[in-house]
């Protein structure tokens, strides 16, 4: 089952608990900006079955966003969702509104 519910937050909108704002100049918050997110949400999307049976996917934005992350960064499943809890820059990569410091997802969901 696939929900789509992930839309790029404004730049501007990105909320940081502690304070601050994200740099424009970061590698992650130009990435994001270069990526076809859309494209990759239909293609992505297309994989599931309109079937309302088990739990919901991960969004495309945060599953093909963690494989970047992982493969551009050359780092385990589990180092990357740590890095992904521990940096804003890495979050809003994946669309994220806000910070959390709480993990994203189980990096052992097969």
């Amino acid at each position: 089952m696939y929900r789509h519910n992930v839309l790029q937050p404004e730049f501007e909108d990105f909320y940081l608990p502690f304070g601050g704002r994200l740099r424009s100049d970061n590698r992650w918050v130009k990435l994001a900006k270069m990526l076809p997110w859309d494209e990759i949400e239909a293609d992505y999307a297309a994989q599931f079955s309109d079937n309302k049976m088990g739990a919901p996917a991960l969004s495309a934005r945060v599953a093909v966003g963690a494989l970047i992350i992982k493969e551009m960064q050359h780092i385990s499943d589990e180092e990357s969702v740590e890095q992904i809890r521990e940096n804003p820059y890495l979050q809003y990569f994946l669309g994220f509104r806000e910070y959390s410091d709480e993990t994203p997802f189980d990096p052992n969901v097969e």
